[in-house]
């Protein structure tokens, strides 16, 4: 049964794109338990229904969807950060057992290993703010013509402009 859950699990790339000035008090202790401190910080996360029910009461501050492999290895090359805000090397792969960062890609995205709980790796992703800027409005959901809310594969756009 375990076997089966994983193999259906998503990888879910879920980004901060707006503050908190005038936030509910739920909304900012959902952010905060995300990790999502600041704007245009990113986390991994995969679908388990405690998560999406946290993404439904942040919706209108965030933006999230499925990651693709070749998003999340260039997240992982250029924006993945060891403790003391050191570059993802190599060697600390090699200290993993794994060779490139493929291959800790597809760990990431098949279940096998979760980023937010690799040692001495931090969770966040802080990334830039998109390149020409939002196309929508981050006030409206993605649904609606903004830029909030669940987008799917679109994400993956959105990600590649950021990194």
């Amino acid at each position: 049964m375990a076997q089966q859950q994983t193999e259906q699990t998503k990888s879910i790339v879920v980004v901060r794109i707006r503050g908190t000035v005038s936030a509910l008090r739920e909304a900012r202790e959902t952010l905060t338990l995300l990790r999502l401190e600041h704007t245009n910080h990113a986390i991994l996360i995969d679908d388990r229904p405690s998560y999406k029910g946290m993404l439904q009461r942040v919706n209108s501050y965030v933006t999230w969807g499925e990651v693709t492999k070749e998003t999340l290895i260039a997240m992982l090359e250029k924006r993945a950060r060891l403790a003391g805000n050191k570059k993802l090397t190599t060697e600390y792969l090699e200290k993993l057992g794994l060779n490139t960062f493929e291959e800790l890609a597809d760990a990431i995205i098949t279940g096998k290993a979760e980023h937010g709980k690799l040692p001495f790796m931090t969770p966040v992703f802080k990334l830039h703010p998109p390149s020409k800027g939002f196309k929508g409005n981050v006030k409206k959901s993605f649904k609606a013509g903004g830029e909030s809310g669940y987008r799917g594969e679109a994400i993956n756009d959105l990600v590649k402009r950021m990194i």
